[in-house]
């Protein structure tokens, strides 16, 4: 076996950004090629010899080691399989493992450096499954043998499974990457034990500072970190269910056939990689991938019904048997003997092009690449969805964030350069300074309202001011530097966080951040109000007027009597209308909870002053603003109020970070109306945008590291924070509502 070995030392964990490689003697049938860099690619992490010494020890055994066969896996991996199938000088199979359905990896990339070309000097080619094998030739074409990979039956407990505990035993095998699924098991566990399951989830391979990042809370979950093979069939064995929520990119669920050895049914997403391996029905159950409220329905459903689960078992012990390695070592050897026996070319024009892969070594003709239809399965959302419109979709996205961008560039190129820098040059700092700061405070006062709304949320739990302000620092920050709305999440986690109850009480905290959505629609009417009558729009139109005026009192009316106008009724034959009613009721109860608030009067008017008193302090930051570019004698107070409505209004729905490009065309429009130049307005959007971006970073960042956590850590957490709620959860809350 010719392989890298990596030393545990100070450079390996440099190259693995951190991690240690096991420890372990270096076996007798091993010959090291040096050591690895992990490489990101196909949504993991791959291990790859990349080194010269590599290259060299793998060309000097080739020569020199007298083998009849040489088997390669991946041949198209840098730099060492690629160099073994070019130089092999004897009969070689190759074994491809891969599973993507990206076209620049796999046809651009690789094809254009020769992948084609290389595979034509395999004598046989092996694909593990039928994922692995539509890759290979949608990709690069050909012919592939399809051959599993192979699980030690030997290796496995063989004795009768632990008897059923109170608790149900759940175990996740893999790295703590969003590609396993790990944050969809997460969500899916906190609403089991929500809907009343007693359950726990043992997380294995991964460590506590790769899961944390994913975990909200961490009741009934277990890491065990890294473990050795002795250790990953005690827990295999011992665990009830082995839940595989990957979200794509497998070629072959190696963990599954782990469990079925096992006797350990498993729950996996239905992918490519996965339905090769699993029965559904029979050794498992396959759920959707990417879609927590089903697999944790799922995981329901089994957690109360053991006898489902021991006949599951049953069947995974006997189907295991279909990947014992003697069995899938017969098929590899058979291979072995067929590239062995396989005549040489008869002349010797057909030597050469075998020998330089431009003609294909299994002596048929060659099969190039086909568009082969997707095997992904038919309830994946992204699989029912037409290639053309998956692609219309992506470029819809990357063409309206480039449109911005460009418009961007194209004003700057027609507004010249030269000008906008004078005129941002010629504002006077102490101005600028001075809305700095009024910006800052407005964060502060901002965060004083959502206290007055927490604190009628959530009478039970300890909120506490200082909490409240470090998560609305952190929410202006992530929405500041992220493309989407992540900020409110953001905060919602934190708030949530420090009350110590996260899953019982995110649900509210998401619920008040109506409150505030509610009052800043006021606001934006009293902006707009101010905007339409300096600019004279609404003249001989006070009926739209008042009808813009009273939008938030109807949308909070509307809140409050939604669940009472979605009240469960007779069954319908519209299962999926039903299903999507109850959906929004049971967000409209969740919401209203968080307007409790205006229960109280002197609460929401205390909420009510200082949220509008944070949007009066943004409305002043802009005027001054203004005074510091020595626009204030076109624009006044009316026009800051039009350039904070319209910034507020196109930030809805962000196009690019911090809406670049898009915030400055919204600053021109409107200042344009009140008689400002292109250039100066676009100069304005610039020094506003900077600011806002200051303020974010100023008092987010110290309450980010106050808070402990690292940017990538509350990005995560933030795009997995949506809570999720089971059925039986959702029917005992009603019950109680």
């Amino acid at each position: 076996m010719l392989a890298p070995f990596d030393p545990d030392d100070r450079l390996a964990r440099v190259s693995h950004r951190g991690t240690s490689p096991e420890r372990r003697p270096l076996p007798d049938y091993l010959i090291p090629l040096g050591r690895t860099f992990g490489l990101s690619s196909n949504g993991a992490v791959a291990n790859l010899a990349l080194t010269p010494h590599a290259v060299s020890a793998v060309n000097r055994e080739l020569r020199n080691g007298g083998y009849d066969v040489v088997h390669v896996h991946e041949p198209n991996s840098p730099v060492v399989s690629w160099v073994a199938t070019e130089s092999s000088p004897v009969p070689t199979v190759g074994t491809f493992h891969a599973y993507s359905t990206s076209a620049i990896m796999g046809n651009i990339v690789a094809n254009g450096l020769g992948a084609r070309r290389l595979y034509n000097k395999l004598d046989q080619r092996i694909a593990v499954s039928e994922a692995a094998r539509w890759t290979a030739e949608r990709w690069y074409g050909g012919r592939y043998k399809l051959i599993p990979n192979g699980v030690d039956l030997g290796a496995a407990p063989t004795g009768p499974k632990p008897a059923p505990d109170s608790a149900l035993r759940l175990l996740f095998v893999g790295r703590a990457e969003e590609r396993k699924g790990l944050p969809v098991l997460l969500r899916s566990f906190e609403a089991l034990r929500a809907a009343g399951i007693e359950a726990r989830l043992i997380v294995a391979g991964a460590t506590e500072e790769e899961v944390s990042p994913f975990l909200m809370d961490p009741e009934g979950v277990e890491v065990a970190g890294r473990v050795d093979d002795d250790q990953k069939w005690k827990l295999l064995h011992e665990a009830d269910l082995l839940v595989a929520p990957s979200l794509g990119g497998e070629s072959f669920g190696m963990v599954l056939t782990e469990a079925f050895a096992a006797g350990t049914p498993a729950v996996a997403s239905g992918i490519a990689g996965y339905r090769d391996v699993l029965r559904d029905g029979v050794d498992g159950v396959l759920v959707p991938p990417g879609d927590p409220k089903a697999l944790g329905e799922t995981l329901h459903d089994l957690a109360l019904d053991p006898r489902r689960r021991e006949r599951m078992s049953d069947a995974a012990r006997r189907g295991a048997s279909r990947f014992a390695w003697p069995r899938v070592a017969r098929e590899v050897v058979a291979t072995y003997e067929e590239a062995v026996e396989r005549p040489e070319p008869a002349t010797r024009k057909d030597r050469i092009a075998v020998a330089t892969g431009f003609r294909p070594r299994d002596g048929a003709a060659a099969a190039p690449p086909q568009r082969l239809p997707s095997i992904e399965p038919a309830f994946d959302a992204n699989a029912r969805r037409s290639p053309a419109m998956r692609i219309a979709r992506k470029a819809a996205v990357v063409g309206f964030a480039a449109g911005a961008l460009g418009l961007t560039w194209y004003a700057l190129q027609r507004l010249g350069m030269d000008s906008i820098v004078k005129a941002l040059v010629a504002a006077t700092p102490v101005w600028v300074l001075l809305a700095f700061a009024l910006m800052c405070v407005s964060m502060l006062v901002r965060s004083e309202a959502w206290y007055a709304v927490l604190k009628a949320a959530l009478p039970g739990s300890r909120v506490r001011r200082r909490d409240t302000a470090r998560a609305t620092m952190i929410g202006v920050l992530m929405s500041a530097t992220l493309p989407a709305r992540l900020g409110e999440p953001s905060r919602a986690f934190i708030v949530a966080r420090r009350t110590g109850r996260v899953r019982e009480n995110l649900p509210v905290v998401l619920g008040t951040l109506v409150s505030q959505t509610i009052l800043n629609i006021v606001a934006l009417v009293i902006l707009g109000t101010i905007m339409f009558a300096t600019v004279g729009l609404f003249r001989g139109r006070e009926d739209s007027l008042i009808i813009a005026t009273l939008a938030p009192v109807l949308v909070l009316a509307l809140v409050i009597l939604m669940p009472m106008l979605l009240r469960r009724g007779k069954p319908s034959r519209f299962v999926r209308v039903q299903q999507a009613i109850a959906l929004v009721r049971g967000a409209m109860v969740q919401v209203r909870s968080g307007l409790a608030v205006f229960k109280n009067p002197k609460a929401g008017a205390w909420a009510t002053v200082t949220q509008l008193t944070a949007w009066g302090l943004q409305w002043l930051s802009c005027y001054v603003l203004l005074v510091a570019l020595g626009l204030d004698d076109k624009a006044g107070l009316g026009a800051a109020a039009a350039v904070l409505f319209a910034v507020n209004v196109t930030a809805v729905l962000p196009a690019t970070p911090s809406n670049l490009g898009v915030f400055q065309a919204a600053c021109v429009a409107v200042l344009h109306a009140y008689g400002v130049g292109h250039t100066e307005a676009f100069a304005y959007g610039v020094i506003l945008q900077a600011v806002e971006i200051a303020t974010a970073l100023t008092m987010g960042m110290p309450a980010l590291l106050n808070e402990g956590m690292s940017w990538k850590d509350l990005r995560l957490r933030a795009l997995h924070a949506a809570p999720v709620e089971l059925a039986a959860a959702a029917r005992r809350r009603e019950s109680e509502a």
